[in-house]
């Protein structure tokens, strides 16, 4: 396999499952604290809270991002989102990200933010519309 292979046609495809995988595992945090599921020992938020916000966001965001539709914006949302869970709730209770819980905050906030720029990889819902619009696209003619 060469270099130009990996860039074209596995680069994309990767790019697909590390935003599906990610989505799927962010998508459960606001399961628990929307749906209770899974159970936690944590109450479930109040849904015009902060914390209740923060449970829409990650499971409709989730689901956008499974499916990789509207990519860019609902990525570059959840990474802000998750900046100011980092700082908010982790950050005061200690510097280091391994002391205070936040390394996953942390690591969810540059995944997304990366989304944001790259997109949604080959298999997305964003890719097949903007394929779509392509080929729908007239083809310009060139004087004579």
């Amino acid at each position: 396999m060469n270099t130009e292979e990996l860039e074209t046609v596995w680069a994309p495809r990767a790019l697909a499952v590390l935003r599906i995988v990610a989505a799927l595992i962010f998508m459960e945090h606001g399961t628990q604290k929307l749906f209770g599921f899974p159970a936690s020992d944590r109450p479930q938020p109040e849904l015009f809270s902060l914390s209740g916000l923060a449970g829409v966001l990650e499971f409709f965001g989730g689901i956008l991002l499974v499916l990789g539709l509207f990519t860019r914006p609902v990525a570059f949302i959840l990474s802000g989102e998750m900046a100011v869970a980092y700082w908010m709730a982790h950050a005061p209770q200690s510097f280091f990200p391994v002391l205070n819980g936040g390394d996953a905050a942390i690591l969810y906030c540059f995944v997304f933010l990366y989304l944001a720029v790259a997109g949604g990889g080959a298999w997305s819902l964003d890719n097949l519309r903007d394929r779509s619009r392509r080929d729908m696209a007239p083809v310009a003619r060139s004087p004579r």
